[in-house]
């Protein structure tokens, strides 16, 4: 009852547009907050349709129940895992069952449809067969790619090798790849649950979205690094670029929610991160001139934003379209105060910019406002074959949406500081050859990715040293050795 309770109370402060989805299920300090979540999601996303099959048989008026309840129960009842709870409610649901499913079948029928998603509206509809994969992303604090994928094998999976386009992430039953792009993402068919499984529960294996994964991956900090996650619960991401820092270094993360920080805390535990400096703090109050900063080098900001982007939250025709141009002017400014704060970071060489928002207002009106602010920053040019680019005048950017790339709606951007020793240059050419790589069998791929932050410490040091070194006269000693070789080849 408490899941359906709690549902309720979050799905109507939703509909009321008090706060993101995301933000209220985490704040609500539920046990099992992936469940919730999922929920009210799809309880939002059929709203409209829970919403008049409750008013033609009028079960409010029979029950006493209130509409944002009723639209959780009916939704489970109807289109979900059927009725957890029991008791009372149950009873009473089963009571007016048939009646509730017969009015379900009436619409069917009426609109000409055989699915339950054939009745949504067309920008809340998702085609048969075209629903977005389930990617698992391999936890290399505790395992390998290669290891996860063995015992999968071996727990009735049937690996089909790297894929080499978007169309062989469309998988089915118990099939799954590697991804194209990330080398440490496995993807499986849409429906394949993995809640249960030993190598979720252990944390060799992390449930993340593809793009929620592009973040940590293009900030790519090498190891020992000084890195800050400045709005890091739920933690995830936190994980990630503790993956990728190899859990050498420091990992700076902060949220304002105590309660988030908590469940974030345990979830890294379980991922194995070490290398994490939890504080329940404002990012925006953090002293950018701090000592324990003074080598902070690389920044990871994903702030709060629309949700817009999330597959069951999409939502192209609000009631009240003034509310929602103010809601999200407000959070796009609250979105550059964050990323000019975090630019103030005296040792910064590198911060990623993300949201899972689809709103321009959110994503490229934002960067372009902070580098008209920030000159001595530019973005950098991301993955070249990612089919998704950032609007103009921003093409460097990289857009994901369910269609184009098979993932939720997100917006990253790369800003790094500017300098004359080609460093930014690097930074460009690494971002291509890692989209560049061609298709190799699964054992010959861990070595390049394994290698991508030493190549790049050694690509810095290669245009860092000249550069120090061009107005030092040479030594005697090197001027001895000059002739000598110089004589020594005269005699021969």
């Amino acid at each position: 009852m408490a899941l359906y309770m709690k549902a309720a109370e979050i799905l109507e402060k939703a509909e009321r547009k008090q706060a993101a989805l995301k933000t209220l299920v985490y704040d609500s300090k539920f046990a099992n907050i992936k469940q919730l979540f999922a929920l009210v999601c799809e309880t939002q996303k059929f709203s409209s349709i829970l919403q008049e099959i409750i008013e033609s048989t009028r079960l409010l008026k029979l029950t006493r129940l209130k509409m944002p309840l009723a639209k959780v129960l009916v939704y489970d009842l109807l289109m979900g895992q059927g009725l957890k709870c029991g008791g009372s409610w149950k009873a009473l649901m089963m009571k007016h069952r048939s009646r509730l499913q017969a009015e379900l079948a009436r619409m069917k029928v009426k609109q000409k449809v055989s699915r339950n998603e054939d009745l949504l509206p067309a920008n809340l509809q998702q085609p048969a067969g075209d629903q977005l994969p389930r990617y698992v992303r391999v936890n290399t604090l505790k395992t390998t790619v290669e290891d996860a994928v063995d015992y999968l094998k071996r727990d009735g999976f049937s690996y089909l090798g790297q894929a080499c386009r978007l169309e062989d992430l469309s998988l089915k039953d118990r099939h799954f790849v590697r991804d194209l792009h990330l080398p440490e993402l496995l993807v499986f068919s849409p429906k394949t649950d993995f809640h249960d499984h030993f190598l979720y529960k252990a944390g060799h294996i992390i449930l993340q979205d593809k793009a929620s994964c592009l973040p940590a991956f293009l900030l790519n900090p090498p190891p020992g690094s000084q890195v800050i996650d400045a709005c890091a619960a739920p933690g995830n991401k936190t994980s990630h670029l503790a993956a990728v820092m190899k859990n050498r270094g420091r990992l700076f993360a902060f949220d304002l929610d105590a309660k988030r920080l908590a469940t974030m805390s345990t979830l890294l535990l379980r991922a194995g991160v070490t290398c994490q400096q939890l504080a329940n703090q404002d990012f925006l109050k953090v002293d950018p001139d701090g000592l324990q900063y003074k080598d902070v080098e690389f920044i990871l900001l994903d702030p709060s934003c629309s949700g817009s982007g999330m597959v069951c939250l999409r939502d192209d025709c609000p009631a009240d379209q003034e509310k929602e141009k103010a809601r999200l002017s407000s959070l796009a400014s609250f979105q550059l105060r964050c990323l000019n704060h975090g630019l103030r970071f005296p040792g910064l060489k590198r911060l990623v910019y993300s949201t899972c928002s689809v709103h321009r207002q959110e994503n490229e009106d934002v960067v372009a406002a902070c580098l008209q602010q920030n000159p001595g920053f530019r973005l950098v040019s991301l993955l070249a074959q990612w089919p998704e680019r950032g609007l103009d005048p921003l093409p460097q950017c990289l857009r994901a949406d369910p269609t184009k790339t098979r993932t939720h709606g997100f917006f990253v951007a790369l800003l790094e500081k500017h300098s004359e020793d080609g460093k930014q240059e690097a930074a460009v050419q690494i971002s291509e050859q890692e989209e560049a790589t061609p298709c190799s069998p699964p054992e010959s791929e861990n070595k390049p990715a394994a290698s991508e932050d030493e190549s790049e410490a050694s690509e810095v040091e290669e245009t860092a040293t000249p550069a120090g070194q061009t107005d030092v006269p040479p030594s005697k000693k090197r001027r001895r050795r000059r002739r000598k070789k110089k004589n020594t080849a005269t005699a021969e």
